[in-house]
């Protein structure tokens, strides 16, 4: 058995450490099995400008998720188990057909819980040629130790960095001790691939971080925003999104009943400018229902959503 994939046998791929043979047909909180589960793929838009470029970004939507956002805009697939069991070597053969379509990259989008199966794809796809960048698409809620299994093999990092708050990381997301925890993965990530190629367009290598604002909780974004200026460098890619929209559970608590204001957002901004930060992608605040998608269609993305893009702020 690939040493990797051993991983599943007792499975603590994130902070849980559920423990549980995954081999065996054993589900822990994620409710991941042995094979991925891919909910859609395909060349997606939607993305940074150095990560979609001119063809599109080639997208995989792993299901589920190993974290519980209440507002999460992905909840079809990331809550539950939807779409198609596909084996290491069907991944592969996925990666290929990305790359035939020719798009800049393959985009793996929550791909925490099936780690050592794209670990094995890639390295699979890699000694049969494959030539565009693989990007880990994560919501930062990992073990850096797993992610030492992706060195040589990830080209891009584009995390999300969600929470300071550790009371609101479990609260909205059933995630425990969240900051640490992103931190040390960012950290890992940011060790093996550096800063965003920014010369190039699209990207080839490098990390990007990802900052969702959310209603009421400016504040945090601020610590955020300081630590990445410490701990990563005033050279950091972060990309401050602005799309947050009341989906899912999100009416449960009234705070994230509405959308964030311009004032919160141009606070955020400010935020990015005091820390020093000089690479900053940003978005309009109308934007937000253009990201909404439906797993539940066969194309489930509004391809307009190229239209409301981010832009270098600065630029």
């Amino acid at each position: 058995m690939d040493d990797t994939l051993s991983l599943l046998h007792h499975c603590e791929l994130c902070p849980r450490k559920c423990g549980i043979d995954r081999l065996k047909g054993e589900k822990g909180f994620c409710g991941a099995g042995d094979d991925a589960v891919i909910s859609h793929y395909g060349p997606h838009f939607g993305e940074e400008p150095p990560i979609s470029g001119t063809r599109g970004s080639g997208n995989i939507f792993f299901s589920p998720c190993n974290l519980r956002c209440i507002f999460c805009q992905n909840h079809q697939i990331s809550h539950r188990t939807l779409g198609s069991k596909v084996p290491v070597e069907g991944l592969v053969d996925i990666f290929f057909e990305l790359e035939r379509a020719h798009v800049h990259n393959i985009n793996l989008v929550s791909p925490t819980p099936y780690l050592p199966q794209i670990a094995s794809a890639i390295s699979a796809a890699r000694s049969k040629g494959i030539s565009i960048p693989f990007i880990y698409n994560t919501n930062a809620y990992e073990s850096a130790d797993a992610l030492r299994r992706l060195r040589g093999l990830v080209d891009i990092y584009l995390p999300d960095f969600k929470y300071w708050n550790d009371k609101a990381g479990d609260r909205l997301s059933s995630a425990p001790h969240y900051r640490a925890t992103a931190q040390a993965a960012i950290l890992e990530m940011k060790s093996q691939v550096g800063d965003l190629d920014s010369g190039e367009r699209p990207a080839t290598r490098g990390l990007l971080v990802r900052h969702l604002v959310l209603p009421g909780m400016v504040a945090a974004t601020e610590q955020i925003v300081r630590w990445v200026r410490a701990h990563l460098g005033k050279d950091t890619f972060v990309s401050l999104m602005a799309q947050y929209h009341p989906v899912h559970r999100a009416h449960e608590l009234p705070l994230l009943r509405r959308s964030i204001r311009q004032e919160e957002y141009e606070r955020a901004m400010q935020a990015c400018t005091k820390a020093g930060l000089d690479n900053v992608f940003v978005q309009e605040l109308e934007s937000a229902s253009l990201f909404l998608p439906d797993f539940e269609r066969e194309e489930p993305f509004n391809r307009n959503c190229s239209e409301k893009q981010r832009v270098k702020s600065g630029e």
